[in-house]
């Protein structure tokens, strides 16, 4: 028997899992009743912020994220807090300048934040190191934070194993502290982790961390390699908000590796109470249709045609609104092809978006590249980063002709934003990290500012005299 090397697991369900199967709406009023349970486990961390969590709070909840934050770290004592950080544009949609990404890192570890997961949606290391840089200043003057850089994990010719490796010995001259494998499509089969794991683990001292989505129906399969193979930590959900397009469940990984060198030592009761917990609240939104039965089972097209689950659902609608459903399958066969003239990014946010709806104007209008969207014009811009693979100089020529394309990292061209920003928004800042909110999501967070200084002022602002300067109380 191999030497005892307990997994180690990242528990999801208070960011992805409710993020991929109910979009994000889980409330923190939702979370705080169970944290002490949670804490009692001995999760490797809990990942509980970032991603779509900030931009959902603001604009759907009437919550400021910050504070869910800093309820979070009160109530985890001995665990540490995890989140996904989309490297130089945060939690947002543009690439932002370094002193936005400096300031966020810090108020992020200063309001709890220990990991800090670090993705770009090209795996341009270039747009990684900033957020790193900034993580290890923090760390070297306090002694807190763990800059984790992610790997948009594809499929695709230029996606070789010697891709993965070099990329591994580049993340870890580059200053981080632990890899993280971002299987967003579940697209990683079994035996190819276990392959990619030991490959890995050959040139890099760093730990290795494994994230994948059950969408396929291979994710538990692909961890038992993964985990055979060495990998230092995976992530798992609670299992009622686990499977689907969320991950593997808790329990059963857990129960997997019992009596095993891999054996995590977690108590299953304890962890059936936390399950108990959330069983209430997934019927609630079973019953509600805030969770759709359709993304709870096994998607095997995600694996035919490598497209996530999220992007497969976005070209239905966009097809329905068109009523050119009958054109399903030749959007599904153009997908691949406008990736290819893109540089063959990985499929993630926002890239997916991107080839997704550019594959879907080219097969109706019946013309390639007869019209492009904004955002595909800046992908051939190089606004978004540098591909793996070099784009289609035809496609550049027919869509930007003429223009010139960026070669250094994007946020080179950016001057600094801070104090523009709180300027702009002075009259509403009450915390320093509002200036943050309105940077990421400037409309929906002074919606926010709005709601919240009327709840401070029991005042509704829509019902106001404005003439009169009267409000009714």
């Amino acid at each position: 028997m191999p030497e005892a090397k307990p997994i180690k697991i990242t528990e999801t369900i208070l960011r992805d899992a409710h993020q991929s199967l109910i979009a994000t709406r889980m409330p923190t009023e939702l979370m705080l009743p169970i944290i002490d349970k949670m804490d009692k486990v001995g999760y490797n961390s809990v990942e509980c912020w970032g991603g779509a969590t900030f931009d959902a709070s603001l604009r759907f909840l009437k919550e400021d994220p910050w504070d869910r934050l800093r309820k979070l770290r009160d109530g985890f004592k001995n665990t540490k807090l995890q989140m996904l950080f989309r490297g130089q544009n945060i939690l947002g949609y543009r690439p932002y300048a370094d002193d936005v990404v400096d300031s966020f890192v810090e108020k992020s570890i200063a309001n709890g934040i220990d990991i800090i997961r670090i993705f770009d949606c090209f795996n341009d290391l270039r747009n990684l190191q900033e957020a790193v840089n900034a993580t290890n200043k923090i760390k070297a003057r306090e002694g807190r934070g763990h800059a984790q850089v992610a790997l948009s994990y594809t499929l695709g010719d230029a996606y070789t194993m010697e891709y993965w490796i070099d990329m591994a010995k580049k993340i870890e001259e580059m200053g981080a502290d632990s890899i993280c494998i971002k299987d967003m499509a579940g697209l990683l089969v079994p035996y190819k982790a276990s392959e990619m794991i030991r490959e890995m683990k050959a040139v890099t001292k760093l730990p290795i961390q494994l994230h994948t989505h059950y969408t396929s129906g291979v994710a538990g399969m692909t961890y038992l390699k993964a985990v055979e193979a060495g990998v230092d930590v995976i992530d798992c959900a609670i299992s009622p908000f686990a499977m689907g397009t969320s991950q593997p469940a808790t329990e059963v990984m857990v129960e997997t590796f019992k009596g095993t060198p891999y054996d995590t030592g977690y108590d299953q009761n304890l962890l059936a109470e936390i399950a108990d917990y959330f069983r209430p609240y997934r019927d609630e939104c079973l019953a509600n249709g805030l969770l759709n039965p359709k993304v709870m089972g096994v998607d095997i097209k995600t694996l035919l045609y490598q497209v996530p689950g999220g992007m497969l659902s976005n070209m239905v609608s966009q097809l329905k609104e068109q009523n050119a459903e009958d054109k399903y399958y030749d959007v599904l066969k153009e997908i691949p092809k406008v990736r290819k003239d893109l540089g063959e990014p990985p499929l993630v946010t926002p890239s997916s978006q991107i080839v997704g709806t550019q594959a879907v104007f080219n097969v109706l209008m019946g013309e390639r590249y007869k019209m492009a969207t904004d955002q595909t014009k800046d992908v051939l811009r190089g606004k978004y980063g540098q591909t793996v693979k070099p784009m289609n100089q035809e496609v550049i020529d027919k869509v930007i002709p003429g223009e010139e394309r960026i070669t250094c990292r994007p946020a080179d061209l950016l001057s600094n934003e801070m104090e523009k920003l709180e300027s702009e928004m002075a009259e509403w800042k009450q915390q320093d990290e509002d200036v943050l909110s309105y940077a990421l999501f400037p409309q929906v967070a002074v919606d926010f500012f709005k709601y919240r200084q009327a709840q401070q002022e029991k005042v509704d602002p829509a019902q106001a005299d404005v003439k009169n300067g009267a409000y009714p109380v």
